[in-house]
């Protein structure tokens, strides 16, 4: 009887520390860096859960996923590493800013940093991205701190 209880202890242990993490990454920047590791990584499953369900467009994640690899593939994309800056929430949306550094046989056949502003949208209390753009060079001061150097 007590093995019971040490096993039901460790579980409500394993999930609370598992729902602390799992807040502690819920910031618009963690949100991003997650989902960007995912993709690096080719873990679109695991990617799936940082997109909200209109960036997701009607897509279970199987679906989602099959979609990823295919154009990971297709485009050679290789993500090497990006760089997320701090964000600017407000209510229910969020910009957060990254710059990328990847290559893929069709659009970045140099591997040019490209700089990107990530569009959050809360749902069911949590970060998911909306959507992702490419900052032009003129608006590149917003979002961007210079660096000294």
């Amino acid at each position: 009887m007590s093995k019971v209880r040490v096993a039901v202890a460790a579980l409500a242990v394993a999930t609370f520390a598992a729902g602390a993490m799992a807040a502690a990454a819920a910031s618009p920047e963690e949100t991003v860096k997650s989902w960007l590791a995912a993709m690096k990584a080719h873990e679109f499953e695991k990617a799936y859960q940082y997109i909200s369900k209109g960036m997701a467009g009607g897509k279970d994640v199987e679906a989602w996923s099959k979609e990823q690899k295919y154009i990971f593939e297709t485009t050679d994309l290789k993500i090497f590493k990006y760089e997320v800056f701090p964000g600017k929430a407000e209510g229910e949306t969020a910009k957060v800013p990254n710059i990328l550094s990847s290559q893929d046989k069709f659009l970045n056949q140099l591997g040019a940093d490209e700089y990107e502003l990530y569009t959050l949208v809360k749902e069911d209390g949590q970060w998911k991205i909306d959507q992702q753009e490419i900052v032009e060079k003129g608006d590149q001061s917003k979002w961007f701190a210079r660096k000294e150097g």
